[in-house]
């Protein structure tokens, strides 16, 4: 047996009693706990994207059969476990990232970091229990421009028996392809792009599809779970036709619902409406990305049956999730610096490299998904609180993801509005805030940003805490 396979060996058998003692994973170690897996397979398929042509894609089905869709909504509940093998039928290796969802480090699905790399024809279990609810999303860490750039996005719904009843649930996945004629794949991204604000995408869709239409109750209240899944483009969420509230951000509950004007949100975040639906039959309530001149359509809403009158005022805050509160006055405080670097070959990896470097998170570019990684920004100790000083020293926006924890932001140079708790930050240019978290999940734990670009060109790192 190769060292690879005795370590992928041990570490799924030892995922469940490294879990007992991580945040997440509480019902899943028990025993007689664990769930039947859900098979989730990675595959190749074919799909219409764009107008003109079939588009080979990358997706994952449930099961065995072939998947020519969309990735599924995956459904969890807060507070049970659950389980899922990942079956690669893809012809290079994989992993499954369960974004946002605070989870054993074995779990979390970097490469080389936390698991070794599911090769073709190979399988990995993951077992967990999602201790927040609210809406994440899934996706590999492992060749991940062209695997997500091809369709590998999906999202994740988990549940709140305490939640309120709407009378309509909508989830969006929001994502670009780089499609030319025919509907074949031009090259994934221009360096000059990468350099700077990230490649952009030719055909912009949700849930697959240009400017889809979905019916729901007239003059009722509609759940819509968005997720900017795409490897680069930051939207500006509006609505016309209709009034919405925000009920959540990144998976956790703002403290007051607020009415919907324009709301950014970069690669890897995610937005909770509740929408009042237009009453009269056949009226269209539109989402749209208002961003740069020439505002276009996401989605569209179109009302249907007799009005239910539902009141946009009754909508009241959702239940919170267990996220810890940094204590301040003994916490340390780490600076975080995102910098661009001198340009220079990347180290190549099994997982892919795209052969620059150009960013860097306190000045050191990440090299790489290796065996012996670079050292992490800071070692944190297990419970203990911390500030992270960040500073965007560059003239792009960066979505800062965190995996594994949460973190709350408390100021900012550049913004009045602060967030829940959440596990990416949209750093402007040239933006300093400060963001508080308890280091309360063992683990090494990556931080990056979601524009894959930026963090397969160097702007990666991590977190240990012991």
């Amino acid at each position: 047996m190769t060292p690879l396979l005795s370590r992928r060996t041990f570490l799924q058998g030892s995922a469940a009693l490294g879990g007992a003692f991580a945040l997440g994973a509480g019902l899943a170690a028990r025993a007689g706990a664990a769930p039947e897996p859900q098979l989730l397979t990675a595959q190749l398929a074919k799909a219409q994207i764009a107008g003109d042509g079939v588009t080979p894609v990358i997706t994952y089905g449930l099961g065995e059969t072939t998947h020519a869709g969309m990735p599924p909504v995956l459904r969890m509940r807060k507070g049970e476990a659950y389980a899922a093998r990942l079956m690669n039928r893809l012809d290079e290796p994989t992993t499954v990232h369960w974004h946002g969802l605070r989870i054993a480090n074995a779990m979390d699905g970097v490469p080389e970091m936390t698991q070794p790399y599911v090769y073709p024809g190979d399988h990995f279990d993951y077992l967990f229990t999602p201790p927040d609810a609210g809406t994440f999303w899934y996706h590999p860490h492992c060749n991940t421009l062209t695997q997500m750039g091809h369709g590998l996005t999906g999202l994740i719904v988990v549940e709140n028996p305490a939640d309120p009843t709407f009378d309509a649930e909508i989830v969006l996945n929001l994502r670009d392809w780089r499609l030319g004629a025919g509907g074949k794949y031009i090259d994934p991204f221009k360096p000059r792009d990468a350099a700077r604000g990230g490649t952009y995408g030719t055909v912009r869709t949700a849930n697959w599809q240009q400017e889809p239409v979905y019916d729901a109750p007239a003059g009722g209240l509609v759940r819509v779970r968005i997720a900017a899944t795409d490897v680069t483009r930051i939207y500006t969420i509006g609505l016309e036709g209709a009034e919405a509230k925000v009920v959540a951000l990144d998976g956790n509950p703002v403290e007051r619902p607020f009415l919907l004007d324009r709301l950014d949100i970069g690669p890897g975040q995610r937005v909770d409406l509740v929408m009042r639906m237009p009453d009269s039959e056949g009226a269209r309530a539109t989402l749209g990305n208002f961003r740069g001149s020439k505002p276009w359509t996401i989605a569209s809403l179109r009302a249907g049956g007799p009005s239910l009158k539902r009141d946009l005022g009754d909508v009241a805050p959702l239940p919170g999730n267990p996220v810890a509160r940094a204590d301040l006055s003994t916490a340390k405080r780490i600076p975080l610096e995102l910098t661009a670097t001198a340009e220079h070959k990347a180290v190549p990896s099994v997982c892919g490299s795209l052969g620059y470097t150009f960013w860097a998170l306190n000045k050191v570019p990440w090299p790489g998904d290796t065996p012996d990684p670079i050292a992490p920004i800071e070692e944190l100790k297990l419970g203990k609180s911390y500030v992270l000083e960040i500073a965007n020293r560059t003239p792009h926006a960066h979505p800062i993801h965190l995996h594994g924890l949460s973190f709350r932001i408390l100021s900012s140079n550049k913004r009045s509005f602060l967030p829940p708790p959440t596990d990416t930050i949209l750093l402007l240019p040239d933006e300093q805030a400060e963001v508080a978290l308890v280091a309360d999940n063992p683990g090494d734990w990556v931080i990056h940003c979601h524009i894959i670009e930026h963090q397969k060109t160097g702007m990666t790192g991590y977190f240990r805490i012991i």
